[in-house]
């Protein structure tokens, strides 16, 4: 359980909980770079990359206690394919996750633990996703994330504890994306409370994605962002005798179905910029898990970019669908 600090943004006591850089043996690899590392940071790419912890138990990676017979094949294609073009291309030097199951309800809060380790388990599938989990944080740009975060008048908190539990949504899109766990990760939480006030708007998490872009260009990193969240949410409440039988796997209804493929067409048309309006939109009809920001993050972080996304996979899982969707900047 994440702690929850009631802080005014930019206060005194918030910057408390920020102490000046990492000690050396927990710095980043990259602290050391010359000023010129500055001129090439960049957000290289930003994938709207879903969570359900199925798409894991299906592949029965080693780090997962279940073990299943496949399923959800459509899906776990589109994430081979996003691996695909990640290595095909100049190596990032870190992933930036935004999910939307790390819940503070006061401000956003940056994971600054070294050498996050543990098991993360689903509260809801724990049958299924029982994870095993040792990656490495790039302390120094969660730092810097929550320096321009704090300078942009949010309020913010370092997450410090060392025996916090990584949860699914996290470790689920990060697993998805880079299985072998080798590039070093910052992971982000979700201020939910859009999920409790109806008035509540994402103008909140455009400006993190500002504080992020310009965290990114500041330390030099080369940076891929990820957007770990559902698009329609509603669910079937009862599992299957085996979950991976995909004779039960279809959308929850059709005015799910048609709402996600409303918004998927406008994501490969585009420019992002129709996007701004139409995700408040999807939200209200769908229930859509973007309420938690984490797209509207990306999208905000990348510039809103005059750009169609690819589409590399939608899928439905337990009813609520899901989509692999890449934003390529051009140059």
């Amino acid at each position: 359980m994440s702690r929850v600090f009631q802080v005014q943004a930019g206060s005194p006591a918030s910057r408390s909980r920020r102490p000046g850089p990492s000690p050396p043996s927990q710095r980043s690899p990259w602290s050391e770079r010359s000023d010129d590392s500055a001129n090439r940071g960049r957000i290289v790419a930003g994938y709207l990359s879903p969570h359900p912890p199925h798409l894991i138990y299906a592949e029965n990676p080693p780090q997962n206690e279940p073990r299943s017979h496949g399923g959800w094949d459509v899906m776990r294609w589109g994430y081979e394919e996003l691996r695909r073009r990640m290595s095909a291309r100049a190596r990032p030097d870190v992933l930036i996750v935004h999910a939307p199951h790390w819940i503070t309800m006061v401000g956003h809060h940056v994971n600054c633990v070294p050498n996050p380790r543990g098991i993360s388990v689903e509260p809801i599938f724990p049958n299924l996703f029982r994870y095993h989990y040792d990656f490495r944080t790039d302390v120094e740009l969660a730092e810097a994330i929550l320096g321009e975060a704090d300078g942009l008048g949010l309020v913010t908190s370092a997450m410090r504890e060392p025996d916090v539990r990584v949860d699914y949504a996290t470790i689920g899109a990060l697993h998805l994306v880079n299985p072998a766990w080798d590039i070093p990760v910052v992971s982000i939480s979700a201020n939910n409370n859009p999920y409790f006030y109806s008035d509540a708007s994402l103008d909140e998490m455009e400006v993190l994605g500002e504080a992020t872009r310009r965290a990114v260009e500041r330390t030099g990193r080369r940076a891929v962002l990820l957007a770990s969240n559902s698009l329609s949410h509603l669910h079937w409440d009862v599992e299957p005798d085996l979950p991976e039988d995909m004779s039960r796997e279809h959308p929850y209804n059709q005015h799910q179905y048609e709402w996600d493929m409303r918004l998927l067409q406008a994501v490969r048309e585009g420019p992002t910029s129709r996007l701004r309006t139409l995700i408040g939109e999807h939200i209200e009809q769908t229930e859509s898990e973007t309420k938690a920001g984490s797209l509207t993050w990306l999208l905000s972080a990348m510039g809103w970019p005059d750009l169609a996304g690819d589409v590399l996979a939608y899928g439905t899982v337990i009813g609520t669908g899901n989509a692999v969707v890449e934003w390529m900047p051009r140059g």
